[in-house]
């Protein structure tokens, strides 16, 4: 079975690899509830939903109804006004099929103006705390794609997590996370990782995965070398690709999991170096 670790501070303990919602997107009803099942059976019970991700919610909503009890479900939202969260909080909520989400995030912070306008009177805070008193919402944390917004985040708000690119790419050759993964925990912030098989951008007239914006690592040893690295920082969980077939090969990978020895992550040091970041940060 896939191991789990602990999140947050009131016992929860989710699995080292969680199922993302776009993975169920625009797949047949059958389909979704198959595989949401098949990853269920296998020890995920960390799920990942956003309204963004096509049709994902519709699908994953059936598709869990049976043990939602048994799940760690997390969902995001992009609007930054509380009026707009809370429409789109109940929205998630009657598609999901679910009384409450275990996780709810500010989805995708990228700049400073966001964050300002989500802390302002009438921003999306104050639909979150509410949300938290109603019991709709167990824990409130984000996700970002900029550095320097996470860090100023997690200083106006004691989040519960953060969920972030942690790829080697990133940080070897970006200089992008290093400084997130520090001060995250300090404050008791349980860290999240996104894009952890992510190899760099598609090339213009690649060929391209419909549910990957990012080129994906699709070499079976150095995804999972890519996993095993993310994995062995201080993060609890890694949400692998999109794509259903590279999340069923992260299975495995996820299943046998051991700690990056210092001879691997010297390869991929140097399998970053001929790669471009999918994000940097200069400072």
């Amino acid at each position: 079975m896939i191991p789990k670790r602990s999140y947050g501070k009131k016992g929860d303990k989710i699995s080292i690899i969680g199922l993302g919602g776009i993975v169920l997107a625009r797949l047949p009803q059958k389909e979704a509830d198959a595989l949401a099942r098949e990853a269920f059976e296998k020890g995920i019970n960390y799920f990942d939903v956003a309204p963004t991700y096509w049709d994902a919610e519709e699908r994953m909503g059936p598709a869990i109804k049976s043990f939602r009890d048994k799940l760690f479900l997390a969902c995001k939202t992009t609007k930054r006004d509380a009026k707009g969260a809370q429409e789109e909080l109940e929205n998630s909520l009657r598609k999901l099929q679910t009384d409450h989400f275990d996780l709810y995030q500010l989805h995708g912070l990228s700049k400073m103006e966001e964050l300002e306008q989500c802390f302002a009177p009438g921003g999306a805070m104050e639909t979150f705390l509410k949300a938290r008193e109603q019991g709709k919402v167990r824990y409130i944390g984000f996700s970002a794609h900029s550095e320097e917004v996470a860090l100023e985040a997690i200083k106006r708000f004691p989040f519960d997590s953060v969920l972030f690119p942690f790829n080697f790419v990133t940080l070897f050759k970006g200089n992008f996370g290093w400084e997130l993964l520090k001060e995250a925990p300090k404050r008791g912030m349980t860290l999240l990782a996104l894009k952890a098989m992510a190899a760099t951008h598609w090339k213009e007239g690649e060929k391209r995965l419909e549910k990957c914006w990012y080129k994906p690592i699709t070499d079976p040893k150095l995804a999972e070398l890519a996993l095993r690295f993310t994995l062995s920082l201080p993060v609890a969980a890694a949400i692998p690709p999109g794509d259903e077939n590279i999340f069923r090969m992260a299975i495995p990978f996820a299943e046998r999991f051991r700690k990056i020895t210092s001879r691997e992550e010297q390869r991929l040091r140097a399998e970053a170096e001929g790669l471009t970041p999918i994000f940097s940060r200069t400072a």
